[in-house]
């Protein structure tokens, strides 16, 4: 039986000349019955997402995240991972998460990851869900270390953030963590006096133009959902993308009684775009433009795959604005 270090170097070795081209793409394969042998007594096993049975260790230390909601669980639950994906559109992990986060190499990004690079960070667990492509080397991944798919595309984050838990062998934190945010959920709605019920938008702006962002139940939708909030026509319903662009011609679609604004970036970002589409014909126009009610906000959080951080950075940004 192989030490997990040999064995690890072992699949370095196979994975670089796997990225290099001289190997087959099963090269780096391998199924989870190989990592289950290198586990140790500490170990746990775990049904995830996709229904594999994973053994996982009971106190990871090297975890490597490769989605934007495990990223952001894990650090949510006092966990910085060693590896992480780089956020939609930036180099780096999103900037929501970037304080935190800051010492986690960038081994992925939304669309592949990058085996090689992980393979050198020897994690002893590997943590996906579907909202990244990485969710198509699994079984490669599985061969570097226990690897587990935490939640489907489009999964409740709530259930996902538990289930990210319940792989780090964290459930009982994460649910104290949801329990309290659901307080601060309720004590935000007592808060919202006059705004109660008012229609929020959410736009995220991008190349001279609005998209809408939001829709469903993310992390955003859930959370103007359980303050009440309401959605103008077009916002409603699920969203058929991780955004939907809206055309100049159709801005007064966009309207509401207030706007959340801003980019995939940071607040600074969000106030350069801001002043770019106030420039736009007819956007001053718009009820929330003309009220005051446009909040220009950290995008990234807003625009996020969603996870408990970023929900509170939303909860955050409408208590402020709501309940003043």
């Amino acid at each position: 039986m192989s030490s997990p270090r040999s064995f690890r170097r072992t699949v370095l070795m196979s994975c670089a000349v796997a990225v290099a081209g001289a190997l087959s793409l099963s090269a780096c394969g391998g199924d989870s019955g190989d990592t289950q042998k290198a586990g140790s007594a500490g170990d746990r096993q775990i049904t995830d997402a996709k229904g594999r049975t994973v053994k996982v260790p009971s106190a990871p230390k090297k975890v490597v995240a490769l989605s934007e909601p495990t990223l952001d669980a894990a650090l949510a639950l006092g966990l910085e991972p060693i590896g992480a994906t780089a956020s939609r559109g930036q180099k780096g992990v999103s900037t929501y998460l970037a304080d935190k986060a800051g010492k986690a190499q960038v081994v992925a990004t939304v669309a592949e990851a990058d085996l090689e690079k992980i393979s050198v960070l020897e994690p002893d667990l590997i943590l996906l869900d579907e909202t990244t492509g990485a969710k198509k080397t699994v079984e490669k991944l599985q061969a570097i270390a226990p690897t587990v798919v935490t939640a489907k595309l489009k999964e409740d984050w709530k259930k996902s953030f538990t289930d990210t838990a319940d792989a780090l062998n964290k459930k009982p934190e994460a649910e104290k963590w949801l329990k309290d945010f659901d307080t601060q959920l309720a004590d935000t709605k007592k808060k919202l006096g006059g705004n109660a019920g008012k229609s929020v938008s959410v736009i995220r702006w991008q190349d001279g133009a609005p998209s809408v962002v939001g829709k469903g139940s993310g992390v955003v939708g859930s959370t103007l959902k359980a303050l009440g909030m309401t959605r103008p026509k077009d916002q409603q319903g699920a969203s058929s993308g991780h955004s939907e662009p809206v055309s100049l011609e159709k801005l007064d679609t966009i309207d509401g009684d207030w706007m959340f604004f801003g980019t995939l970036g940071d607040k600074a970002d969000s106030e350069k775009a801001f002043g770019e589409a106030r420039k736009v014909t007819n956007f001053s126009s718009l009820k929330a433009e003309k009220e005051g009610h446009v909040v220009v906000i950290q995008g990234s959080a807003w625009n996020s795959s969603g996870g408990p951080l970023s929900a509170q950075v939303v909860l955050d940004d409408l208590k402020g604005a709501l309940t003043k």
